[in-house]
């Protein structure tokens, strides 16, 4: 390659960006959560478990915590908390407020992981890291452990796509139809909780509610059909996650931080195209 070729490559990217190993692992286990965030989101979005979403990353940040202090891989600490505090919103939430429940195991994780990191004055900037994303940290076993679990995340979504569907566009007919709501329920909070733990490490827990929903949210304003809607979902994810990397990597700022912004800004624009759509149509219509 020509040295003014290189120097135009250096300028567009900066050197190492898809070289260095740390690098490589952050592009791979972050398109893996982006896949896993933009379909989950969308049933997220269409059963309105925003909150859940909210809370579910944080309750896994003390299992992370606690998985640190005892010296043992925070990703399967966070796989815990998440799929535990899922369960324990699923169980409890019948017969009760929803939102009451779910703030109040968030409450219970946010005071457990205090807890743990009490016991390790040394994990401040993991803490930090976890709670606001991080891109240099991710080994290649981290990679894997990743790939796993998202896997059985979309391994899940596509045995439950069916019924999962129907119940959320159409509980009454689903149920009347032998759909159980509340085992879908579950089981689909414990997708939500399984795709937190996967999204946790790379985003933070703090911001990883932007990419499980935000991406969703933007595409239910373009489009209306569920395979668009999920497809579209995936690809904002995608570009924001990707992006967000790769400023992160010039600037040394948290990946969340961009991640975050980009999905807002994915949304508004989507909420203004949508707008505008109808507007144009309410003028169209009356000059027919």
């Amino acid at each position: 390659m020509s040295s003014s070729a290189t120097g135009w490559i250096n300028w567009l990217v900066s050197p190492g960006i898809f070289t260095y190993s740390f690098m490589q692992n952050a592009w791979l286990s972050g398109t893996i959560i982006a896949i896993v965030c933009g379909v989950a989101g969308f049933f997220t979005m269409l059963r309105g478990s925003a909150f859940a979403a909210h809370a579910l990353p944080k309750i896994g940040f003390a299992g992370a915590a606690g998985a640190v202090w005892l010296s043992v891989n925070p990703l399967w600490g966070l796989s815990v908390f998440a799929v535990g505090g899922a369960l324990g919103i699923g169980w409890l939430g019948k017969g009760a407020r929803r939102d009451v429940i779910i703030g109040l195991i968030l409450a219970f994780g946010l005071g457990t992981g205090a807890l743990f990191l009490s016991f390790n004055n040394e994990y401040a900037a993991g803490a930090i890291a976890l709670l606001f994303g991080q891109i240099v940290g991710v080994s290649t076993g981290e990679v894997i452990d990743t790939a796993v679990l998202a896997a059985l995340c979309l391994a899940l979504l596509v045995v439950l796509y069916r019924p999962l569907l129907f119940a959320s566009v159409a509980p009454d007919n689903a149920e009347a139809r032998g759909v159980s709501l509340r085992s879908i329920d579950i089981w689909f909070l414990v997708v939500i909780g399984i795709a937190t733990a996967v999204t946790v490490p790379i985003v933070g827990a703090l911001l990883s509610f932007s990419l499980l929903v935000g991406p969703a949210a933007a595409a239910s304003y373009l489009t209306h059909r569920p395979s668009h809607a999920m497809m579209l979902s995936v690809a904002i994810a995608l570009l924001s996650l990707w992006i967000g990397v790769a400023l992160a990597y010039d600037t040394g700022w948290p990946v969340g931080f961009f991640v975050a912004t980009l999905v807002v800004i994915a949304y508004a624009v989507a909420r203004i195209t949508a707008q505008w759509r109808v507007s144009r149509l309410s003028r169209v219509a009356p000059a027919e």
